[in-house]
């Protein structure tokens, strides 16, 4: 078998034994102690020719597959029968590197992936904080979200009263005409009781027509206290 002798890339016997099998092209659970012992030692020669340093757990490594070699030569009748089978003490070993090496090799891809980002160190954010956007001198917008999430649970935002079966198409500009219309009509109104309809898309159609009214100033909005309903009214 022809081998390039460059034992720095091997991190001990074991990955030298996986190098050898897959070099082969072979299956770990199918390797024969003869073969294997056979290129691990004429692997270990060559380095020897070479006059490389060799590790001394290589060379125990060498001895062990010489040890399982001449226990599967002698006959069976020799062999204890509760002793333990070589080859399969040694396949256990391989598969256990292997799986080590395959986790290495990935948290190395990691390290390198996490090198090829760049962080910067946290600072005080209070500089972009803006506070609460008011609708009106006693409103917040804030104010507005959290009587919109009651209104949600209270009417079972999910769970429709009705079976729509033909679906009808709201627009905030006509949504608020309707609004307009019934301000107008009415003088003052909850927050609440503009959602008249308990379907999805004319719920979300009505409070983005509140918040474009309020916006261009054509509703008065007031909360006589925290918590409390909200009312609007037409402002002219």
């Amino acid at each position: 078998m022809d081998c390039k002798i460059t034992i720095d890339k091997f991190e001990g016997p074991l990955d030298l034994l996986l190098h050898l099998i897959k070099q082969a092209d072979i299956d770990i659970f199918e390797i024969k102690i003869l073969e294997i012992t056979a290129q691990y030692l004429s692997y270990i020669s060559k380095m020897e020719e070479l006059d490389l340093n060799i590790d001394s757990e290589y060379i125990t490594m060498a001895a062990d597959l010489i040890e399982m070699k001449s226990r599967e030569l002698l006959p069976s009748s020799e062999i204890e029968e509760e002793e333990d089978d070589p080859r399969e003490e040694l396949i256990n070993r391989l598969v256990e590197y292997q799986k080590y090496k395959e986790l290495s090799e990935e948290f190395k891809f990691l390290e390198e992936r996490r090198q090829e980002l760049y962080t910067k160190d946290s600072t005080l954010l209070d500089e972009f904080k803006v506070d609460g956007i008011r609708i009106s001198n006693e409103v917040t917008l804030e104010d507005l979200i959290d009587a919109f999430a009651k209104f949600q649970e209270k009417k079972a935002f999910e769970k429709p009263l009705n079976t729509v079966v033909t679906r009808k198409e709201y627009s905030v500009h006509k949504r608020s005409k309707q609004i307009m219309d019934k301000l107008i009509k009415n003088k003052k109104m909850n927050f609440v009781d503009l959602f008249d309809i308990y379907t999805k898309d004319y719920i979300v159609v009505t409070f983005l027509s509140i918040l474009d009214l309020a916006r261009k100033g054509n509703l008065l909005i007031t909360q006589n206290k925290n918590l409390d309903n909200i009312e609007i009214a037409y402002r002219g």
